[in-house]
């Protein structure tokens, strides 16, 4: 088993994400890939430090520690996290999602990707069931119905093309730390 722990920053009025997929390998099924969504939680209003204190936490639960990479998104305020995280000794995976159409890894192991190429992955995984988002999760069924209500817009200057989530439900500071 291997776990893949994911953490999106967001910034003044975007929620802050963390989730955990274990990937587990089962040949009869899938093409033999599985990924289980094990932990959802979201937030908003909480310190860069606070949240480098979460994902250390979590790393170093016993049921991950050793056992888990860890991808952050390093557009906008990242770089910053990143910082803060790779001072703790940890070793991460940076990602730079931007509205282009290739995909890079730059200096110092930098990966960009196009948002369509993240939503779209998922989008498929989802549909093709080789991502099973549990239903107890508390936020399961809220990343289901982003994931399948994305909204395409294209900048007509530049050509890029942005995405967000149609949110048929209310906001408000979701938090959880169900584990499944």
């Amino acid at each position: 088993m291997k776990f893949h722990l994911g953490v999106d920053l967001g910034q003044v009025n975007d929620y802050t994400a963390v989730c955990m997929i274990e990937a587990l390998r089962l040949p009869e099924i899938n093409e033999g890939r599985l990924l289980v969504l094990k932990y959802l939680t979201r937030f908003r209003d909480v310190l860069y430090p606070d949240v480098a204190d979460r994902v250390e936490k979590l790393m170093k639960h016993p049921r991950l520690a050793g056992r888990t990479s860890l991808a952050v998104d390093a557009t906008g305020v990242g770089p910053a996290v990143t910082d803060l995280l790779k001072k703790r000794g940890m070793s991460l995976k940076e990602v730079k999602i931007h509205g282009g159409d290739s995909e890079t890894r730059g200096e110092g192991g930098v990966h960009r990707v196009p948002k369509r190429n993240l939503v779209s992955t998922l989008q498929v995984a989802l549909q093709t069931g080789v991502l099973k988002i549990p239903s107890k999760l508390e936020l399961g069924e809220t990343l289901r119905d982003e994931l399948m209500n994305f909204r395409v817009k294209i900048n007509v200057s530049t050509g890029h093309d942005s995405y967000e989530a149609w949110r048929t439900r209310p906001g408000g500071k979701a938090t959880t730390t169900t584990w499944c």
